[in-house]
């Protein structure tokens, strides 16, 4: 990932949290930028009052934005588009639940860790296509909670948007890289298609010819009984093909000189 897309990634989770909120139907109680009284106390490693999280800085939470959500889904490893999913899904619900509906999508153990098994599933997908699905398994273990009556409009708000943008950075990644080869470096595949064998080096033709010589010879009265027409067309071929391989070699050299420019 680029070293830029945590940074793009927190930008947008900031904006959809907004400032501080304390609503009482929210189990999550005071909230500063997404982040809960518990959550801060946590990261701190203290007890917090509701004036610590009302006081929070951009800079405090960035930090544990990065530490306790988008490490803990390894955003860095995801594919780009659905790092952010994973990450905002992760900052509303828990890592351990966005991590769970990742790897239900994938079909890959629900252990609500990312490991190797889940990385590589993610990047052998297409990427837009996870996305799309872990949007609708978002939003179907949103619809199951107790408070959707309350917060389920801006939950949907939130879900779709972060989708949208999710696969905008999804499309505008670059592909994987691709060998380029120049015109000096052939594929081996085209170069065999393209060269072409002189029909006197076959050995097809020169059975042919030694089977109408045969005829002809026939024809006459002469008896070819004994002649060993496929072994003398392998032998006729072969000669053909060193001439003809002897021939363009030198034809190939002289047309060299010829384009060498002189040095001066």
């Amino acid at each position: 990932m680029a070293a830029d897309t945590f940074d793009r990634a927190l930008a947008l989770v900031l904006d959809l949290e907004g400032g501080f909120v304390d609503h009482p139907r929210d189990p999550g109680g005071a909230t500063n930028l997404g982040v809960t009284r518990a959550t801060l106390a946590k990261a701190r490693g203290r007890p917090v009052t509701v004036s610590d999280v009302r006081a929070l800085t951009r800079a405090e939470a960035g930090t544990i934005y990065r530490r306790s959500y988008w490490d803990a889904v390894r955003g860095d490893d995801l594919p780009a588009g659905l790092d952010l999913a994973v990450f905002d899904y992760a900052v509303n619900s828990g890592p351990s639940r966005a991590v769970r509906s990742l790897q239900a999508v994938l079909g890959t153990v629900q252990d609500g860790r990312i490991g190797p098994k889940t990385i590589a599933a993610a990047a052998a997908r297409n990427t837009a296509e996870t996305v799309r699905a872990l949007t609708r398994e978002r939003l179907r273990f949103l619809r199951a909670l107790s408070t959707w009556p309350v917060f389920g409009r801006g939950w949907t708000s939130r879900t779709t948007r972060v989708e949208a943008a999710a696969l905008a950075a999804a499309a505008a990644a670059p592909s994987a890289p691709q060998t380029i080869l120049s015109s000096s470096q052939p594929r081996e595949e085209t170069r065999h298609m393209g060269e072409t064998k002189s029909p006197l080096a076959s050995r097809t033709v020169w059975a042919n010819i030694i089977g109408l010589g045969s005829l002809a010879l026939g024809t006459a009265g002469v008896q070819t009984g004994a002649l060993d027409q496929s072994g003398l067309a392998e032998a006729l071929a072969q000669v053909a093909a060193g001439i003809s391989f002897i021939a363009s070699t030198y034809f190939r050299l002289q047309a060299t000189k010829q384009i060498t420019p002189a040095v001066k």
